[in-house]
């Protein structure tokens, strides 16, 4: 697995911001938005492209565009929704599937509700969309299912890392066989003892949603 901090001075402004307790929804939404662009163009440094030739208003040349089968783009519900347009404004041409995953707040262990995916991933490069990567236990089940349809290479974005999450997805995906590469604004010192990233951002759903 490899892991790619996007070290950019715009990702580390909007970033600080996103972490202040004093940022209302309405921004914390608009801010997280811009910032997953930022992370969504390093992220697709290696998606698959093709020659295409055109003709501009000078001469013939030949271009690139996105190969198919398109990039599949897989937000986690439902905090990954709030990636989902700054994901998508990159790559409009990418279709969308969904995952449903929700972490038990006492073994802190993710478990599957809602899976709105094509069965059969041959060859598609995925996009995974979750802003945090705390313990690494919905990531690693994430990649796992869309492994197991076939997918790959599988990019997993998130605004914020644990060290001790992104060991668990080293520890969890070492024998997948599918290449994993994470992508992150920043990794943070730890988690604490109910598996937030310290000093992170709070609940991101939360956060984007209200508490509802």
């Amino acid at each position: 697995m490899r892991t790619h901090v996007v070290d950019h001075p715009l990702v580390a402004h909007k970033l600080t911001v996103l972490r202040d307790v004093r940022t209302d929804s309405p921004t914390f939404r608009r801010l997280a938005d811009e910032l997953v662009t930022l992370l969504a163009y390093e992220a697709t440094r290696d998606v698959r492209v093709e020659p295409m030739e055109i003709t501009t208003p000078v001469s013939p040349m030949t271009g690139t565009r996105l190969s198919t089968p398109k990039p599949l783009v897989v937000p986690i519900l439902r905090a990954g929704l709030g990636m989902l347009d700054g994901m998508t404004r990159l790559v409009p041409t990418a279709e969308v599937g969904f995952l449903g995953m929700v972490r038990d707040e006492g073994t802190l262990l993710a478990s599957t509700y809602a899976t709105r995916l094509p069965e059969d991933l041959a060859g598609r490069q995925c996009y995974v969309l979750d802003p945090m990567l705390a313990t690494g236990g919905t990531l690693v089940a994430a990649v796992r299912l869309l492994a197991e349809r076939g997918a790959g290479p599988v990019t997993c974005i998130s605004l914020l890392a644990a060290p001790e999450g992104i060991a668990h997805m080293e520890q969890g995906l070492a024998d997948a066989s599918v290449e994993v590469t994470v992508v992150v604004a920043a990794v943070d010192d730890r988690l604490n003892e109910l598996g937030y990233i310290v000093p992170g951002l709070g609940d991101a759903g939360d956060r984007l949603y209200g508490v509802a």
